[in-house]
């Protein structure tokens, strides 16, 4: 382990305002990778023809009916845009509340693969292509059921959206105490999204 350059023990990259280091930086684009692929993967998967149902009309023509992966299990397709929608939210959110959305994407995830199997296990027949379709959406849930227990047990550990997002509480007062106004305090206020009168 390096010593810090102020002669304090613990790492290089540690800050001294308690933030995340650049491999957890890493970790959580993982994490909201992992969560939007597996997703992705139920959408396309449910999204598929899963099976397909013939009739016949006074004999003259066959008609076909493709039936694709949503009327079969319609519960993938909304948990697949919920996992899809918390793993956008994992970078919007911090602490606490990142690993309470790593809870739900747990659940989310499992949902999408117990519905998918449940789903195929509704249909008649033995249809090839509805059990790979079935098959690659429990893929896809068990894919965001692991990035949700990543964000669950390491979410409060990872950094926020970025100091620029931030309200900082120390702000240089863009009038002093004789009324004359500070421009450099005043531009760097609207830098930081505060009112500077």
């Amino acid at each position: 382990m390096n010593a810090r350059p102020d002669g304090a023990a613990g790492p290089v990259d540690a800050r001294p305002d308690g933030a995340a280091g650049p491999g957890k930086g890493r970790r959580l684009a993982f994490t909201v990778l992992l969560c939007a692929a597996g997703a992705g993967l139920a959408l396309w998967g449910i999204t598929r023809t899963w099976t397909m149902a013939v009739s016949t009309s006074g004999g003259l023509l066959d008609r076909k009916h493709e039936f694709d992966g949503s009327e079969s299990a319609p519960l993938v397709l909304g948990l697949a845009l919920v996992a899809l929608a918390g793993a956008g939210a994992l970078l919007a959110t911090r602490g606490v509340a990142r690993r309470v959305l790593g809870g739900l994407l747990v659940l989310a995830g499992a949902g999408i693969a117990v519905a998918a199997v449940a789903g195929r296990a509704g249909l008649s027949g033995s249809t090839g292509s509805a059990t790979v379709w079935a098959v690659l959406c429990a893929v896809g849930g068990l894919v965001v059921v692991a990035g949700g227990w990543e964000a669950l047990r390491h979410g409060h550990e990872w950094p926020g959206m970025g100091a620029r997002y931030e309200r900082s509480p120390k702000t240089a007062p863009a009038v002093d105490e004789k009324g004359t106004v500070n421009s450099r305090a005043a531009w760097d206020a609207l830098d930081r999204g505060d009112d500077p009168t």
